[in-house]
């Protein structure tokens, strides 16, 4: 073979070789769960920043807490690779389809998640840091294990998905403030229909592989719709503590109970008559109202801040 094309083989080769690997890391830290926790950081870190807060900061708490999001992701697919196995949805991710070691990934979750903490720990500060653990804690020995024993394991699951906004309130601000907590409610109640639209839509596979999601024990759907239906609710009315607490305004408030209507009025479809199609509207609904609120939150925060 001619010398140069042997070495553009070579090329093509390794270049692909690189981008495999790379999607294989890609899904075993689950890369669209942690750009969300990044997004949900960055928001309580710019709606929390005060005179002493830099740019600097914020890129410290997104590093260390990318490390933990992506640790947290590896040890749960390490943890679930036989029952993700069973599940269509996730038959195909890297460790069900033995495309990477088992240990391999153990090691990574455990490295990337001690990382980020040590990182917290010693470049933010040691609330966030702390935060971080419940966070990691919470999410790999807690969720994890009960998706197999209760039904109350979403709502369990909320907390580690709800602490990254409160992570990035206290890098900038260095306590628990109000505001911080109201950011933790909006995102603890926003999973509870986002993830209640997910289990109905996947129950028959959830089952199979031995979950208990609510809506695998009520086929019906009554308990579902409800707990989607209240929570979308209560999601309203924590949408709009940012407002009353000063850390927004007005135009914040209006639009987060614009937001809050709509969402709320797509899960009471869903509860009066439980079907796919009324599922996915509450799925879709839900992917679009956090950016939406998010964004609204922080373009607010940065036309007070200018004004």
């Amino acid at each position: 073979m001619d010398p140069m094309k042997a070495a553009l083989a070579a090329m093509k080769e390794s270049s692909t070789s690189l981008l495999s690997a790379l999607g294989i890391l890609r899904e075993l830290v689950k890369a669209r769960l942690v750009a969300l926790v990044l997004i949900t950081t960055l928001t309580g870190y710019f709606v929390a920043r005060v005179a002493s807060s830099d740019w600097l900061g914020c890129l410290h708490v997104l590093i260390g807490t990318a490390l933990v999001a992506a640790g947290g992701a590896a040890l749960n697919e390490w943890w679930e690779r036989d029952l993700d196995a069973r599940m269509e949805r996730t038959a195909r991710r890297p460790l069900p389809l033995g495309l990477v070691d088992a240990t391999f990934v153990l090691v990574l979750g455990l490295v990337a998640s001690v990382a980020g903490l040590v990182y917290l720990a010693l470049v933010v500060n040691l609330l966030t840091a702390g935060l971080g653990v419940l966070a990691l804690v919470s999410y790999v020995l807690i969720y994890t294990p009960l998706k197999v024993l209760t039904t109350l394991n979403t709502f369990v699951g909320a907390l580690p998905g709800a602490l990254p906004p409160l992570m990035g309130w206290t890098a900038a601000r260095g306590e628990i403030g109000a505001g911080g907590l109201a950011l933790f409610g909006i995102l603890f109640c926003w999973q509870i229909p986002h993830f209640m639209a997910i289990a109905w839509l996947y129950r028959e596979q959830y089952a199979q592989a031995g979950f208990r999601m609510m809506p695998v024990v009520d086929p019906a759907g009554r308990a579902t719709g409800w707990s989607a239906l209240l929570s979308a609710g209560l999601l309203l009315l924590v949408s709009l503590v940012p407002t009353w607490v000063g850390v927004a305004g007005f135009a914040y408030g209006f639009g987060a109970l614009a937001l809050g209507a709509a969402f709320l009025g797509s899960t009471l479809v869903f509860t009066l008559e439980r079907d796919r199609s009324r599922a996915r509207i509450v799925f879709f609904s839900s992917i679009v109202y956090l950016p939406l609120l998010l964004g609204l939150l922080m373009l607010d925060s940065a036309l007070r801040s200018l004004g």
